[in-house]
């Protein structure tokens, strides 16, 4: 493996290593903030109601939760480390912004995380329920406020504000400007949205699993109903607002727009077409196999029939992104957003028929898109990030500028090294995270997960919440 790698520079190989280890820490971190304002919802509800299934529900989706705190944050803190390791440019010129929003999210969304995880955990039997539902309300927004500078950070690196380069560095001159940068608003709904949706299908699908092998109890069959309305609201909330953030897009970042679009020379006047599909050769500098709608192109991403989008030959060579793979990455994203959609509107169509829990098919159909969410997360991550290149912060710093000096053995090792690690570690996790949700939410009505069996032991970390035994041998 490393004799394969090592054919590739060691440019090449850093952006690999950090493309692979941010693919695995979005997961958990996303699923974290979706999860947590469930949590919110259910607890909500039984104290609303009283009704002991959502009582059940929360304290089966804590466990998930806990589980995925867990991994995000050792994920999350590799990842950090790479910033100085693999990228010292880019630290060295932009530290200025990115170190102060990473330090904002550590003294306020992870404090707030921290101080009151232990009591949303553990505190059902030892608080009373006001201040147990107000520490789920912290914990959730927590996740929020950690989405909120982290993508703060990185929409600053799409659409640089508020700054001055002084000898070489960025230093910032409005921090207002700085954090609400022009692409930030758009990014930040766009990813709070797609947390929801992807925590909703995944909720569904485990749903699904348990309907589909007879497990009909009321616990199921209410977050099943849960999950389908949450993706008939949010989908197509979600199309609205990636709009929004494609118009952005096109104002501040037009190569990438034309890269997505497979777009390469187009007249200004005359409308575009939406090039469906194809394949981008970004060495001939044209579309192959391209399958077009007229005028389409024009009235998706202007709003008009004769709104103008540059092609990617008005751009140098040497700042284009490359087209070949964001044109697929966006495609793929979008896609599933369609299947989404058409979910939650077969939903509405089963509910009202009365068959909801029991159509075969669209169970099956809710089940195979449990992962389409953080798969369409992926592919939208991929998308910006590759289509910002050739650029780490846009306009200002290119990526090959960033890099640190490091040999081609090096972080082919390392690369290796994570590879084998991560997959180790963190596919144990989601291994593990799969069989509590095969076992199901405990509906027998008996004393609560965090009922000290010895007064004198206390749980100590997050995944004391998860019983060590999860075995079922009824399942």
């Amino acid at each position: 493996m490393i004799t394969t790698v090592s054919a590739l520079s060691a440019f090449e190989l850093a952006r690999i290593q950090f493309g692979f280890t941010v693919s695995f820490h979005i997961i958990f971190p996303a699923i974290t903030i979706g999860l947590g304002t469930y949590l919110v919802v259910l607890e909500g509800m039984w104290l609303l109601t009283k009704d002991a299934t959502y009582r059940d529900l929360y304290h089966f989706w804590s466990k998930v939760f806990a589980i995925n705190f867990g991994m995000g944050v050792v994920s999350g803190l590799v990842m950090a480390y790479q910033f100085g390791t693999n990228w010292s440019g880019f630290t060295a010129f932009a530290g200025g912004v990115t170190g102060p929003l990473l330090t904002y999210e550590v003294l306020t969304a992870f404090f707030l995380e921290a101080g009151f995880l232990g009591v949303m955990l553990f505190g059902w039997n030892k608080v009373g329920p006001g201040l147990h539902f107000f520490a789920t309300i912290m914990v959730s927004l927590g996740t929020l406020l950690s989405a909120a500078w982290i993508l703060a950070s990185n929409s600053w690196m799409q659409t640089p504000a508020g700054f001055e380069v002084i000898d070489g560095r960025v230093v910032p001159v409005d921090w207002l400007k700085v954090i609400f940068n022009p692409s930030f608003p758009y990014r930040l709904a766009h990813m709070v949205v797609a947390s929801e949706l992807a925590v909703g299908l995944f909720v569904g699908a485990s749903a699904a699993w348990h309907l589909l092998k007879g497990r009909s109890s009321p616990a199921i069959r209410t977050m099943f109903s849960m999950a389908m309305w949450l993706i008939l609201i949010l989908a197509p909330i979600q199309i609205l607002v990636g709009d929004q953030h494609g118009l952005n897009t096109l104002k501040y970042q037009p190569a990438k727009i034309a890269a997505i679009e497979g777009h390469w020379q187009n007249e200004p006047g005359q409308s575009v077409p939406l090039i469906l599909f194809g394949w981008p050769d970004m060495k001939a500098e044209t579309t192959r196999y391209a399958l077009e709608i007229p005028e389409l192109g024009s009235l998706v991403l202007t709003h008009s029939l004769t709104g103008h989008i540059p092609g990617l030959k008005e751009f140098p060579p040497q700042d284009r992104p490359n087209s070949t793979i964001i044109f697929w990455t966006f495609r793929i994203m979008v896609g599933l957003g369609l299947l989404m959609v058409a979910l939650g509107v077969w939903s509405l169509w089963l509910r009202w028929k009365e068959r909801l829990y029991s159509s075969d098919y669209f169970l099956r159909f809710a089940l195979l898109m449990g992962p389409a969410g953080l798969i369409a997360i992926l592919a939208g991550w991929l998308t910006t990030e590759i289509g910002r290149q050739p650029w780490v912060v846009y306009g200002q710093l290119r990526t090959a500028d960033a890099v640190s000096n490091h040999s081609v053995l090096a972080l082919s090792i390392t690369l290796c090294a994570f590879v084998v690690v991560y997959f180790a570690v963190f596919g144990t996790g989601v291994g593990y995270m799969l069989k509590v949700v095969d076992q199901g939410p405990d509906e027998s009505g008996g004393p609560q997960p965090d009922a000290d069996k010895d007064p004198h032991l206390r749980p100590a970390r997050p995944l004391s919440a998860v019983e060590d035994k999860i075995d079922n041998p009824a399942i």
